[in-house]
């Protein structure tokens, strides 16, 4: 008699088998991912908004090109254009900007949510409050990512 061919192939608890282990390895895996993506925004916009960081930066420059931060209603718009409230004769003097590169409407935190500014600064009375609301999007929690230190 003749032996039957043996097919070799996987059997269905060996695929079950390995699904599982991957689907394990997945769970552990993934959330860790996560996290460190989240981790990686909030780094972002700590560095934007830091005393190093581009925006103070660029608002530093602005401050010693025209004298004063611009004011909570100029905002950072006065980065890229020229306020209205430096006078015609003045512009190309004491205003050398654009202090930022790009579209100022392309200056969003991680989160595409505008920035936050504020001078005279609530916390820094003598500067300027910028702060990102940081990965909730709402502001006055604490996941808010500021340029200043909690006392």
């Amino acid at each position: 008699m003749r032996r039957a061919r043996r097919k070799k192939a996987f059997t269905l608890l060996e695929i079950l088998l390995v699904v599982g282990i991957l689907a394990l390895l997945a769970a552990f895996v993934v959330p860790n991912l996560m996290q460190r993506g989240r981790q990686a925004k909030i780094k972002i916009a700590e560095t934007a908004i830091g005393g190093n960081g581009p925006l103070c930066q660029a608002l530093d420059q602005y401050m010693f090109d025209v004298g004063q931060y611009p004011d909570t209603d100029e905002g950072l718009k006065a980065l890229y254009e020229i306020p209205s409230s430096i006078d015609e004769e003045e512009e190309g003097e004491i205003w050398k900007g654009p202090y930022l590169k790009g579209d100022p409407e392309a200056l969003r935190d991680p989160w595409n949510q505008e920035y936050n500014y504020k001078c005279p600064g609530d916390v820094n009375e003598d500067g300027f409050d910028l702060w990102s609301n940081g990965p909730d999007t709402k502001e006055g929690t604490d996941d808010d990512i500021k340029n200043w230190r909690e006392k």
